[in-house]
């Protein structure tokens, strides 16, 4: 697999993956299936511009997963924030989710972040694994899903270390 950052004329495989990854794991995220499939090509455009994002591809190109980076409105300035992370179910558990992590960790160290941190739905428990073998730990904070209150999230962090090293 090779994880490539993508830019805004990237913008159909994005939504692609994207759309495929709502199809799939609706459950996993915050967002609808339904309202991301009217986005039109300006609004992918602009969520690559304004959020680094990466997409892992395999041997004949094809995009089999996809991570963004962002700074999360009411997070502290020196956190980033880990969205739209998904990995297609026919090349799960060979490592990719933990190069994507690995490397979105590494951009928002190199970015000045001292964490790097996301959300996770409490009950789906493969996502926990990952983010805690992948060395993220609990906050407490929690909230509602807020595409489904009944719900629940659970906020997790990273440490960086200086000068862009992973810790």
């Amino acid at each position: 697999m090779l994880i490539r950052r993508v830019d805004e004329d990237d913008w159909p495989i994005v939504r692609d993956v994207r759309l495929r990854a709502l199809r799939e794991s609706p459950e996993a995220f915050g967002a609808s299936l339904a309202r991301e499939e009217r986005f039109t090509e300006s609004h992918w455009r602009m969520r690559l511009r304004t959020s680094p994002t990466w997409v892992a591809v395999d041997d004949d190109d094809v995009p089999k997963a996809l991570v963004s980076l962002v700074p999360e409105p009411g997070s502290p300035e020196d956190d980033r924030h880990v969205v739209s992370l998904w990995v297609a179910p026919e090349v799960r558990r060979r490592g990719t989710g933990w190069a994507l992590l690995d490397t979105v960790v590494r951009a928002g160290a190199a970015d000045g972040a001292r964490t790097v941190s996301l959300w996770v739905v409490d009950d789906n428990a493969e996502a926990v694994d990952l983010y805690v073998r992948a060395g993220f730990t609990r906050t407490g904070e929690t909230q509602a899903l807020p595409r489904d209150p009944s719900r629940t999230e659970e906020r997790y962090e990273r440490v960086t270390s200086p000068r862009g090293l992973v810790g």
